[in-house]
């Protein structure tokens, strides 16, 4: 995976701009193109990686970082078939990124509560929202009023 310095410098200078403002006021209004190279520490969910994303040589930010464009079961459903669901699309996610690396594209803020929310790719440029919509593990989403995977919330 080929990672460029342009976008690192305009990451790290976005980066030390925001420790300026005031908490907030900056969130969702900036998006960084990317690719920001990261490592995965940990798969919270089925659209949610914890990873240390390195924004200058020798300096890294821990960050959770929430898949762009997918919505996942969630694990702590009262509905048992959601939290099964939710267990495959964490497990497949797991899989993707097991190989620890991955490049964040297209970052942004916003409602996320403290994640950023990006594309991420692995080593071998492969799309990971686009493979668990490919294997029907999560749903598309482009933000609004999330769907329930059970009716009934059974």
């Amino acid at each position: 995976m080929r990672f460029q310095i342009r976008p690192l410098l305009h990451f790290v200078t976005v980066f030390a701009a925001t420790l300026a403002v005031p908490s907030g006021a900056l969130a969702g209004r900036i998006d960084l193109k990317g690719p920001i190279e990261a490592e995965v520490l940990r798969v919270l969910d089925g659209d949610t990686v914890e990873a240390q994303a390195l924004i200058w040589p020798g300096q890294s930010v821990r960050v959770s970082v929430r898949i762009r464009g997918i919505d996942a079961p969630e694990i702590h459903s009262r509905c048992a078939r959601e939290r099964e669901a939710a267990g495959r699309a964490r497990d497949m996610l797991a899989g993707l990124v097991a190989q620890g690396r991955i490049a964040l594209t297209n970052i942004g803020g916003g409602k996320y509560y403290g994640r950023v929310l990006a594309d991420i790719a692995t080593p071998d440029e492969a799309d990971v929202a686009a493979l668990l919509l490919e294997a029907a593990l999560v749903r598309p989403y482009q933000g609004g009023r999330r769907q329930p995977y059970c009716a009934g919330g059974r």
